[in-house]
């Protein structure tokens, strides 16, 4: 039987993709990136609903949560950036805690985004 490996996908192929840097807003820490991962994607199913969210090819970056910063990453389709910082505007609760989402910085490299956004400038 012979193996054969599949071809990669062209670079002009590919879903170009933008990586949203957010931060959140609220009068208690929260630790778990579980918990805001959970809520971005439940106010992008009612704001885009279930197609539109997959068009945005929205995923949540739980390694990249910065406690102290209370910031983290999406990533997101680079058509679909305006509606999942919408989406975001629309996330007031997370674990019944009131809270307010604010789009930090748009970026097309994720180091980039890492760099610029989510370090401290001390």
């Amino acid at each position: 039987m012979v193996k054969t490996k599949l071809k990669p996908v062209l670079p002009s192929l590919r879903e170009k993709k933008r990586y949203l840097v957010f931060e959140v807003i609220s009068k208690e820490k929260i630790n778990e990136a579980e918990l805001v991962s959970k809520a971005i994607w439940h106010h992008s199913l009612q704001f885009l609903g279930q197609l539109g969210a997959a068009k945005a090819g929205i995923i949540v970056l739980n390694n990249k949560w910065d406690q102290q910063l209370q910031r983290g990453i999406v990533k997101v389709s680079h058509k679909h950036v305006d509606a999942v910082k919408a989406a975001l505007t629309f996330a007031d609760k997370i674990n019944n805690e009131e809270v307010i989402f604010r789009s930090i910085g748009v970026s097309g490299i994720l180091k980039k985004a890492e760099s610029k956004y989510l370090k401290t400038s001390n």
